[in-house]
């Protein structure tokens, strides 16, 4: 594969696995049976403000963007996209697809909007473009405090679990299926999308990111 193609096909992975991720976070949203960690407290700042939970989801993204100055953390292409390009398609996919009625359809959503997700997370971390805001600031806290990713990952959503929560977000079935789902499902596609090496055509599937972070938008 030619570097030209090789960088084509990691913009396509790129936009369509942040395109993908909002989609499959609104089908969360329309289960109504729990959302993911950050959904939660988007969708509790959605009620609180009024705002559609695309644009909170912006506006969140945004913030915790800027949190990286102090944490001497550098975005990427992936990272400045992944703040606007998820938003707009959680309110995109929302305005879409019709309310879910019943648990016929509401269960059959809710394991569409975990298993798509999990496919979006392969995507988008394999082109490697840089981590979304939410994961700098993991990894950006990780170097500069010591602590473990996997303590600060605890730690971070944790908070915001509960504040969202507090302020009306969801909290379900879906929330404790996303969160013992999505490591296994993401690290099944990253492998699967892996971008061939322009060195010697093997695969990489997370370049320079810390062992054991599973990397969300």
């Amino acid at each position: 594969m030619s570097t030209q193609s090789r960088l084509g096909r990691r913009l396509i992975q790129l936009y369509a696995g942040l395109a993908l991720y909002g989609a499959s976070s609104a089908l969360l949203v329309e289960a109504g049976l729990g959302l993911e960690p950050w959904g939660v407290l988007h969708q509790g700042l959605a009620e609180l403000t009024g705002l559609s939970i695309g644009v909170v989801s912006i506006v969140v993204g945004a913030a915790v963007l800027l949190l990286w100055i102090p944490l001497r953390q550098r975005p990427g292409l992936g990272t400045v996209s992944n703040v606007f390009v998820v938003g707009l398609a959680m309110d995109a996919t929302l305005a879409a697809v019709p309310d879910a009625h019943g648990l016929a359809v509401r269960i059959p959503l809710v394991l569409a909007g975990v298993v798509l997700n999990g496919a979006a997370t392969g995507l988008y971390i394999a082109a490697r473009f840089g981590p979304g805001p939410r994961d700098g600031l993991m990894t950006g806290l990780h170097r500069r405090t010591g602590h473990s990713i996997r303590l600060m990952r605890t730690a971070i959503e944790v908070a915001v679990v509960v504040t969202g929560f507090a302020l009306g977000g969801t909290i379900g079935v879906g929330t404790v299926l996303y969160a013992v789902s999505i490591g296994p499902l993401a690290q099944v596609f990253l492998r699967v999308f892996a971008v061939p090496r322009a060195s010697d055509g093997s695969t990489v599937v997370a370049g320079g990111q810390p062992r054991g972070a599973i990397l969300r938008p």
